[in-house]
């Protein structure tokens, strides 16, 4: 089958969605079925694929892709961010963040306020559902106070966490939009943030406008510590200054480590276990990348990925119907999967070879494939950060999804940007 376009060879893909969709529908549970099992066993049904191709063979076929650099420096970014995570998030980092921004907060900007502490905290922590988590219970608290939406204080919390989940450099959407693609994180974050800037700045209006009129009284900050602070402005600034990801993310583990020792928030006989712990948080997503990899390159060899280009080289014309072609392709993947990281690992390789073909420069093919995964991903109802805005706050997700405006905005002002941006 080699090179030839071949829809078989989609099967895989296939047999996936199929059990993680239909383990969702069946259960109205969509984590019930666990990615890595259903990537598992779509993996051992391209395994049985392509009988004329020896199984060694495909043990190569799937080694190489495996060993493939932007796949092990992936793979390992991961696990650096997740031991800076643990370690700065048990240092205290997370709650002083949240307790200097709502001491600097004007009350009269309380909603909005919500979404520039959930953008700085998400930026730096590189995780939008730790900054939900950290940020929904203090939302309820200053709806209660100010007498403002629960659902509209729940919504800009969400917008806030879907901005750095899309622009951090050490979000894992980032790392894999980046690794597939093969540009420079600086490059994609200068991309990307001109792109959903505007979008942005309209979100923040918007909350200010509908934030006021309220009792303007917010709940205490609580204390804060600058030290504590100081590992993700650190981390930030080196990742922007262009510095080597790796001595940025083991640079901001170490201080996080200083600073927790220094202010007794980490004993020293927890150290380990707290970075250990964050280090474990991003196993999931690991094995998954790997197997991924896995999946692509028996369905490349099995000729489906040479069908799907073959479809979209027959629809797209030009390069910004190829652009247009790469930010579906992570749309309707993520509508699919429901996790924008898995999303952006199972259509990162297709859209290389797009950009490659139309000549879409790889941050501005990194930064779309990241913006439309990570806009869905913060309007679907069974997303994991929506379920867990819901949890958090007991509203339904349908509640809080159309006050959700920055993943909505992102999306539109990106698409507009693709239509009228002269070459």
């Amino acid at each position: 089958m080699g090179e030839k376009g071949n829809a078989l060879g989609l099967l895989p893909i296939g047999v996936f969605l199929v059990l993680f969709l239909g383990m969702g529908i069946l259960t109205g549970d969509f984590y019930a079925m666990p990615a890595a099992v259903a990537f598992l066993i779509a993996l051992m049904t391209a395994f049985f694929q392509n009988r004329s191709l020896p199984f060694g063979e495909k043990m190569k076929v799937i080694s190489q892709a495996v060993g493939d650099e932007n796949i092990v420096t992936m793979c390992l970014i991961f696990l650096a961010a997740g031991a800076f995570s643990g370690t700065v998030t048990a240092a205290g980092g997370a709650d002083s963040t949240v307790a200097l921004g709502l001491s600097v907060m004007p009350p009269g900007i309380a909603v909005a306020g919500l979404m520039l502490i959930g953008c700085f905290m998400s930026i730096s922590m590189g995780t939008s559902m730790g900054t939900i988590g950290t940020l929904a219970p203090i939302a309820l608290g200053i709806s209660e106070r100010t007498g403002f939406s629960p659902a509209l204080c729940i919504g800009a919390v969400v917008s806030g966490a879907m901005f750095g989940d899309n622009l951090s450099m050490i979000s894992d959407t980032t790392i894999a939009a980046v690794r597939t693609q093969g540009c420079r994180m600086r490059d994609k974050f200068r991309e990307n943030f001109l792109l959903v800037l505007p979008a942005a700045l309209v979100s923040l209006v918007i909350y200010g406008l509908m934030g006021r009129g309220g009792s303007e009284v917010l709940t205490e900050a609580g204390s804060y510590n600058l030290w504590q602070v100081l590992p993700y402005l650190a981390v930030l600034a080196g990742a922007l200054a262009g510095l080597n990801v790796f001595a940025v993310l083991i640079g901001g583990t170490v201080l996080s480590a200083a600073v927790g020792l220094g202010t007794g928030t980490i004993l020293p006989g927890e150290l380990f276990k707290v970075m250990g712990d964050g280090v474990s948080s991003m196993y999931d997503i690991t094995v998954i990348s790997i197997l991924v990899a896995c999946i692509v390159a028996l369905v490349r060899k099995n000729g489906g990925i040479a069908c799907i280009l073959s479809m979209i080289h027959r629809r797209v014309r030009g390069k910004k119907g190829a652009e247009l072609g790469i930010a579906a392709l992570a749309a309707v993947v993520d509508l699919a999967v429901a996790n924008n990281t898995v999303a952006i690992v199972i259509a990162g390789p297709i859209a290389k070879e797009i950009s490659g073909d139309y000549g879409v420069d790889p941050k501005r093919s990194a930064s779309l494939l990241d913006i439309f995964a990570s806009a869905v991903q913060g309007l679907i109802p069974y997303g994991a950060q929506v379920l867990l805005a819901a949890g958090q706050s007991g509203l339904s997700p349908l509640e809080i999804i159309p006050l959700t405006f920055y993943p909505m905005l992102m999306g539109a002002s990106v698409f507009v940007f693709i239509l009228i941006r002269k070459r």
